[in-house]
């Protein structure tokens, strides 16, 4: 079934965004690498920024939430996420088909705005769910995607192997995190 923009308003409202629109993803320009390189893939050489060491999560870690809520709020503030208004692109999945295939016809990004009251962890938002961690854990772990509306920067929060998570981002044209944001 295909979710409606209300319907994703609604189902992101919880982890804090405010839904603005749908944007397809043929009309959002991501930050570039090299070709064959993903975000998870980019080292330093290409913009990629790591969560620092006391970011990054064990799955099972009772202060999973507030490590990786903070590091995320670190990064996309000193990396340039957010506009004037707070406002970035989430990848989001416009069906609740579990066919891997399908949920890839109807990804798209969501322009949404960060609200004071956030939680992107503890809210247990589908859209911000890892599907990799069930092979981890049987609790709610994030993983997502978001990129800045001047598509200048990308970040990530992900699972990893080991069963850790944290978030990276990519700002390859000016590595420089941004002061004053």
């Amino acid at each position: 079934m295909t979710l409606t923009d209300a319907e994703m308003a609604a189902l992101l409202a919880p982890a804090g965004f405010r839904f603005i629109q749908r944007r397809s993803r043929e009309d959002v320009r991501l930050p570039p690498l090299p070709p064959g390189y993903s975000a998870a893939s980019a080292g330093p050489e290409h913009g990629r920024f790591d969560s620092l060491p006391d970011e990054i999560a064990d799955v099972d870690a009772p202060d999973m939430a507030d490590k990786l809520n903070a590091g995320w709020f670190r990064m996309a503030t000193e990396y340039g996420l957010f506009d004037d208004d707070r406002e970035f692109l989430l990848g989001v999945t416009y069906t609740e088909s579990d066919d891997g295939d399908d949920r890839e016809v109807h990804r798209a990004w969501a322009q949404v705005r960060l609200l004071d009251k956030w939680d992107l962890v503890a809210s247990e938002v589908d859209q911000l769910r890892s599907w990799m961690a069930t092979m981890f854990t049987t609790r709610f772990v994030p993983e997502f995607t978001m990129v800045s509306l001047d598509g200048q920067m990308m970040m990530n929060t992900t699972v990893w192997g080991d069963g850790t998570v944290s978030t990276i981002a990519i700002r390859p044209h000016n590595g420089a995190p941004q002061t004053g944001s």
